[in-house]
């Protein structure tokens, strides 16, 4: 089995021994703290009124904005961020395939640099 190098974990106060920058169990609670701080679908707004909406918005615009493929999903052109007049705002709405929604998604969220 190839060696691994391993660091200092960078979890505030930490420091132990990590083959990543994050012991496993750090990463967890941070992901936990998100989710948590983050709120549920049913609460950012992704109800069963919003999937009756989106189901909609497809099958009028099935197309892909980005790629012309088949589109799956549909984003908010500009994040709406808790704000329910963005959210709801139709031309703010794309539709787009699920490639090209995780891309952008990704990119906004800050994890592409």
């Amino acid at each position: 089995m190839p060696w691994k190098r391993q660091q200092p974990c960078t979890h505030p106060g930490c420091g132990r021994l990590s083959d990543s920058s994050r012991r496993e169990e750090h990463r967890q609670q941070v992901t936990r703290a998100y989710e948590q701080k983050r709120g549920s679908s049913e609460q950012r707004g992704y109800g069963q009124k919003w999937r009756d909406a989106s189901r909609l918005w497809l099958i009028e615009h099935p197309g892909c904005a980005k790629c012309n493929g088949l589109a799956s999903e549909v984003d908010h052109k500009i994040p709406h961020k808790g704000d329910m007049k963005l959210f709801w705002d139709q031309s703010n709405w794309q539709s787009l395939c699920h490639e090209c929604h995780s891309r952008k998604t990704a990119r906004e969220d800050g994890r592409w640099r």
